[in-house]
């Protein structure tokens, strides 16, 4: 039973939707043995039976999920079931997670799953299964969606490439996937679309175009297919007009976009110096004449931040017209630049994981109090999502009018309950 926890913990009510999968579930089962049964459970839309009869659970936990996937996995060892731990958390922490699990596996799976399922059939699990380096990507199998239940936004999501050179202070992708891009064969990525009947696809790269010919590459073998997809990028991606364009005659719809900030000092702060706050609406431009929605991705609370941050942060997103945005908290992400900073200077007073959320203030920021920060960060989120600014972004984008609804719906439902982890984030959630 391969578990992906819920960070809200035993619901009453389950949601209907949430926005997409965990893609690392579907890629474990994949690689699974056929001699072996799988089930998928995504605690989010559905109940776990722990009374279940299964040889073994494995359950991938982010920091914000942590503490409930131990509530999960301590929940099946008492009833004599094996449990391995694995994620972004548990490689960051895993002396942590060991205490919960008997078996943790540090960084990606490919190679120590298989080893893990091995051992686990001799009766002799490892405590802890790592490698030096990363694995490559090619011959990765299709992952197994069709073992998913449950209502997503985006349910057929793939993945292209992994690792990014950028190594921004606040996330945690370069320390968990390595700092240069590794690619899968496009061939076999688009083997694996055209067995998706799905017309609405995903890549949940965390820089789809971070080798700009990989990238071009991907989209003309892409276009012929007439899907339409959403994924992340850079700004940057408008300053290359032939990959614009390709991206767009390839069916790209929406591309997540990391700003993080409109302070440039805050980008410099944490090396994330190729963003240019001065060219930012320039290539939003250039973004929508190819009919590209840009999701903007804004993080408060570095250093650099005051209480002026919310209204100039909501100012830019309408007079750049930002088709969407998702909000964060600057959080302390175990195994980034930041956590280590703000522990040295004893400026975390929080290590609940479940307030890791990027939701939750869990720090003391340099200059506003914690209070005003989480006041200011619901406040911008609950205005972005008002029902007359969802309306007047809607019959802008009226063309993807059945994508932009529900997803407009879900985040103002998220605005307005805090405890709700929101679906995407960038900074290696």
């Amino acid at each position: 039973m391969l578990i992906a926890p819920d960070a809200g913990g035993v619901r009453k009510k389950k949601a209907r939707y949430v926005p997409f999968p965990q893609a690392s579930l579907p890629l474990l089962a994949a690689l699974t043995p056929e001699e072996h049964e799988v089930k998928i459970v995504d605690e989010r839309l559905e109940e776990i039976d722990f009374e279940e009869k299964c040889d073994l659970v494995g359950i991938t936990a982010m920091t914000a999920t942590a503490f409930r996937a131990y509530q999960i996995a301590d929940e099946f060892r008492k009833r004599g079931v094996k449990v391995v731990l694995g994620g972004i958390h548990p490689t960051a922490l895993p002396e942590e997670a060991i205490e919960h699990a008997d078996s943790v596996v540090i960084g990606e799976a490919e190679g120590l799953w298989e080893k893990l399922l091995e051992d686990l059939k001799l009766g002799h699990l490892e405590r802890f299964y790592r490698r030096d380096g990363f694995p490559c990507l090619q011959g990765i199998p299709p992952s197994r969606i069709d073992l998913l239940r449950g209502r997503y936004l985006l349910k057929n999501v793939f993945q292209t490439t992994r690792g990014c050179p950028h190594n921004c202070g606040f996330c945690s992708v370069s320390t968990f996937m390595g700092r240069r891009y590794r690619h899968r064969p496009v061939e076999e990525v688009i083997e694996e679309v055209k067995a998706c009947d799905a017309s609405m696809i995903g890549f949940l790269d965390d820089n789809i175009v971070g080798n700009p010919h990989y990238s071009k590459e991907l989209f003309r073998a892409l276009a012929p297919l007439r899907k339409k997809w959403v994924s992340q990028g850079t700004v940057k991606m408008a300053e290359d007009e032939e990959l614009l364009r390709l991206a767009s005659d390839s069916g790209c719809i929406a591309l997540f976009v990391g700003f993080e900030s409109v302070n440039e000092a805050n980008l410099k702060d944490m090396h994330k110096t190729f963003n240019r706050v001065d060219r930012y609406r320039k290539l939003i431009e250039r973004f929508h004449r190819k009919g590209i929605m840009v999701i903007g991705s804004f993080v408060f609370g570095f250093d650099e931040d005051d209480t002026t941050v919310f209204p100039q942060t909501l100012r830019f997103i309408e007079e750049a017209k930002i088709d969407f945005a998702q909000f964060s908290v600057l959080t302390p992400l175990p195994g980034t630049e930041v956590f280590m900073k703000f522990k040295e200077e004893g400026r975390i007073f929080s290590y609940d994981w479940s307030k890791y959320d990027f939701a939750h203030v869990v720090y003391q920021p340099a200059k506003m109090t914690p209070q005003e920060l989480q006041e200011g960060y619901n406040l911008v989120f609950r205005q972005f999502y008002s029902w007359p600014k969802i309306l007047r972004r809607t019959l802008r984008n009226w063309r993807y009018f059945h994508y932009f609804v529900p997803a407009s719906f879900y985040y103002s439902w998220v605005s307005r309950h805090p405890k709700t982890v929101p679906g995407i984030c960038s900074g290696g959630s």
